[in-house]
């Protein structure tokens, strides 16, 4: 029997227990270690009142049919009206047999998705959409300035050494100046010229001025069966009814039904090589407790800074590259209103008739606020009062001892509210009934400093037999839950063929068309 220990209750680690469990021919022995208590790692969820917070966000919507097909197994696809279909009258594509929100909450709802820019006090699609109300909030000024710098960047293309480079090839110098520059540099807590391209070319893939004109003129077009549709484009997406976190809660159950363990308040400190470059165990703090296990193979997806930096007989090189790896952390203010000034000018009906947006992003250059949620909007499950309060989300970018991480929550949640008056969200502090603030370290693996050396800490990594390498810090790599998700089916596979080469599972969202086909 192989016993296989697994770093991170995230979705790459359970991913990759439940996989383990559920095809290996072998018997195999699976234990999780996870830091803190709960199931998700970034991705969830937080329960304040009965008002559930979603860390960061997550849509779940997927190329990969395996992962659809997961996700579908975990949760099914509604197959009657959720509480706020049923309100609006909406309608809805529902799965036949499916399971009925009003009644279990083992269930995934269909939304739409709505995603826009908060610039100069008016909202901007994002993806930015060739509509009139783009060119009537821009202005006849800024429109012309945009059109010839958009004309610009096709004729005179830029040699791409930052993600700068990148945009401005993409959009034109004018529109990266409104829409991506400074927000960017919120983000990251870098400018955008100090960045390696290869964030955009990973995160907005096509996207680009060429790719909404086809998307414009495709929706005119008659329907083809296969017509592929950037990532960043989509207009409905999955969404577990109670938040993120439930579908991995789910999976947690599942993996314990299965016979695998998973240790909570289990902090991972220590990895052990022996003479032969193999893993023979990791060492872990729990209950204020040092303990270590024996194990034949490890599949992490802890940062690789700390799974390194916690590795005995490192050689310098891999060493410093690991030691220098950066990542942007996250903060969070669940406020609860009973309105929101926006004004739904959209033709979408919400409860409340509040502004249709799932989140929107922030690019007000008075303000430190980078997005905000609209919980309502995600499922009306996660809000206690829908009908009478708005719950929304205040997320900031920050690095974990800087003076926002060292907040306090009174500082924190007064600063924010602040905020969102400045915006004209709310009138006055004092309309707000209730917040909660959440701190999520390493939220974003970075793309700068000793990143651009990743290949040579990865052909170290690659070293050691019996080490597998999963997930967004596991890899770091800014993956979406999906491809989070492929990195782990990848091992598994590797694991139960017996097969060597691992390059299979660092190549996951490497390339712009990876698995745009079935």
């Amino acid at each position: 029997m192989k016993k296989i220990l697994v770093i991170g209750a995230g979705p790459a680690g359970l991913t990759a227990a439940y996989e383990l469990l559920s095809k290996a021919k072998e018997d195999v022995e699976v234990v999780v270690f996870e830091e803190s208590g709960d199931m998700g790692g970034i991705s969830k969820t937080v329960n304040y009142k009965g008002n559930r917070m979603d860390m960061g966000g997550h849509r779940f919507f997927s190329r990969v049919s395996d992962v659809n097909d997961w996700w579908n197994h975990m949760l099914p696809m509604q197959g009657a009206p959720s509480w706020d279909d049923i309100a609006l009258e909406r309608q809805i594509p529902l799965a036949a047999g499916g399971p009925n929100p009003e009644q279990t909450d083992r269930v995934m709802l269909h939304r739409n998705r709505v995603s826009r820019i908060f610039f100069d006090s008016k909202f901007f699609d994002y993806p930015i959409q060739l509509k009139p109300e783009l060119f009537i909030n821009m202005g006849f000024i800024n429109t012309v300035q945009a059109v010839f710098s958009y004309l610009k960047s096709l004729l005179f293309k830029r040699e791409e050494k930052s993600l700068e480079d990148f945009y401005i090839n993409r959009f034109g110098k004018k529109l990266y100046s409104m829409f991506f520059e400074n927000y960017t540099a919120n983000l990251w807590g870098r400018h955008p010229s100090e960045i390696d391209p290869s964030w955009g070319a990973q995160r907005v893939k096509g996207l680009s001025i060429i790719a909404i004109i086809k998307d414009v003129f495709g929706k005119m077009l008659p329907k083809k069966k296969n017509r592929h549709v950037e990532t960043s484009l989509i207009e409905s997406f999955s969404y577990p009814k109670l938040g993120p976190g439930q579908l991995w809660d789910v999976t947690a159950e599942e993996i314990e039904k299965l016979g695998g363990t998973i240790l909570k308040h289990a902090k991972v400190v220590g990895v052990t090589k022996n003479a032969q470059n193999v893993i023979t165990g990791i060492q872990y703090e729990q209950n204020g407790e040092k303990k270590t296990m024996e194990g034949d193979i490890v599949i992490s997806s802890m940062p690789i800074k700390d799974l390194v930096g916690g590795m005995n007989d490192v050689p310098a090189e891999p060493a410093r590259i690991a030691a220098g790896l950066p990542y942007r952390d996250y903060m969070t203010l669940g406020v609860l209103i009973p309105k929101l000034n926006l004004k739904n000018k959209t033709k979408i009906k919400t409860v409340g008739n509040i502004v249709p947006d799932n989140w929107v992003y922030v690019h007000d250059r008075t303000v430190k606020m980078g997005r905000f949620q609209i919980y309502n909007n995600w499922s009306p499950y996660m809000v206690k009062d829908l009908e009478k309060t708005v719950w929304v989300g205040l997320e900031y970018f920050c690095n974990e001892g800087d003076e926002f991480w060292n907040m306090s929550e009174e500082e924190f949640s007064k600063m924010a509210v602040n905020e969102m008056v400045k915006m004209g969200l709310i009138d006055s502090a004092d309309e707000v009934i209730d917040t909660h603030a959440e701190w999520v370290k390493k939220a974003y693996p970075a793309y700068f400093d000793t990143y651009d050396e990743m290949d040579k800490l990865v052909d170290y990594l690659n070293t050691i037999e019996n080490l597998y390498c999963v997930g967004r810090n596991g890899q770091h790599r800014y993956n979406n839950i999906d491809h989070s998700m492929v990195t782990s089916f990848e091992t598994v596979k590797n694991i139960l063929s017996g097969k060597k080469d691992k390059s299979n599972i660092w190549s996951v969202n490497t390339e712009k068309e990876y698995h745009e086909e079935k």
